[in-house]
């Protein structure tokens, strides 16, 4: 049974709820003991010669990071600015004791890399983006300047890593679910308090789409609280085509009608299935698995087996990690849905976006 599960189990009764509350307590104890060791300088804070960006959020679960990352590495990588991402490689299977560099190694998988990473590198591939993957996020930041000169450097998911000196912070709310009960780990969903938002450059609340605008109002008033100061953009996620993976070839959205079936392990997986939906599919099969899940073959031949002949659609994070004999099990009509991340309000709202990502981009993206 995962840690999911387990909590699933205990929130559905009195002392459950109440171990559950008193963890969320003593967690957040260690959250202020960790940051206060930072603030009186007793853990000692560490630069590297380049601007270092933080995108990352204060929630346990699916905000939409990935997209957001990816966006402005090819944004700026576009603009002919040399960026690299750092990434601890969350739940790696075969770790190492130095820094795994995903830059036109082929040699290198998902599994000494990380679901995450893997996948945007291979996103990454085409404008040359390097990916350092290591636990210690300042070593990682270190080779990423000495083997690529790097003018700005992508923390992935590091708000909470205090070691490495970063120049802003961008934090991502899903407003579809923004603070949960507004209570810390285990209890709720918060991985430190809502006074993390002082830390924040800029906000970006995304899902947007899915919410009313009253709600939007809500969360940002909510945000102001902590700091009246900082930015606050919208954005959503679109949908810009399928990708037949048998094929290799690119089908347009219009072109995949009806029912299907699909597969995710995700922090969110409502979030794509609702994404389907709203595409106007019907969603007659559908598996849920827990956020990084890896795929066996007796997964694959399940799926087979049970969709019929319905499309099987999934992700390009669930797809990085298939067995390497995929082709042998799944034959056809096997889809990945390419979704990116999208700015709400247009060209000025995006080049805030990149204002706080690299101030002065507006002066050289054209």
């Amino acid at each position: 049974m995962d840690l999911a599960n387990v909590k699933e189990t205990l929130e559905h009764n009195c002392l459950g709820r109440a171990a559950l509350w008193t963890a969320s307590k003593f967690y957040g104890l260690g959250v202020a003991l960790h940051q206060g060791l930072y603030k009186k300088g007793w853990k000692a804070v560490q630069s590297v010669n380049s601007r270092v960006v933080c995108i990352g959020n204060i929630t346990a679960g699916g905000t939409g990071k990935t997209t957001a990352v990816l966006l402005a590495a090819t944004t700026l990588a576009k603009a002919g600015v040399r960026v690299a991402i750092v990434s601890r490689g969350y739940k790696r299977r075969q770790k190492t004791d130095k820094p795994v560099i995903l830059f036109d190694n082929p040699e290198t998988d998902w599994r000494s890399a990380g679901d995450e990473p893997f996948m945007m590198s291979r996103i990454l591939s085409q404008y040359k983006v390097p990916i350092v993957i290591s636990p210690n996020r300042t070593e990682a930041a270190t080779e990423a300047l000495r083997r690529f000169r790097s003018q700005i450097i992508l923390l992935d998911d590091g708000l909470q890593h205090l070691r490495l000196h970063r120049d802003a912070n961008i934090i991502l709310v899903d407003a579809k679910n923004p603070f949960g009960n507004n209570h810390l780990l285990p209890y709720g969903i918060l991985r430190e308090p809502l006074s993390a938002f002082n830390r924040a450059s800029l906000v970006v609340l995304t899902h947007c789409n899915q919410v009313s605008e009253r709600a939007l109002e809500d969360i940002k008033d909510k945000i102001r609280e902590q700091n009246d100061e900082v930015v606050i953009l919208e954005s959503v996620h679109e949908p810009e085509y399928y990708m037949d993976i048998c094929s290799a070839k690119q089908v347009a959205l219009k072109d995949i009608k009806g029912p299907v079936a699909c597969f995710s392990a995700l922090g969110s997986p409502e979030t794509f299935e609702n994404t389907l939906e709203g595409l106007g599919l019907e969603l007659k099969q559908k598996w849920r698995f827990a956020d990084h899940q890896f795929y066996t073959e007796e997964h694959l031949r399940t799926f087979e087996q049970t969709r019929g002949d319905l499309p099987l659609i999934t992700t390009f994070k669930d797809f990085v990690k298939f067995p390497d004999n995929w082709r042998d099990i799944l034959k056809k009509d096997v889809y990945i849905l390419s979704i990116n991340l999208k700015i709400r309000g247009g060209e000025s709202e995006m080049d805030k976006f990149m204002d706080a990502l690299y101030p002065g981009f507006a002066k050289i993206k054209n």
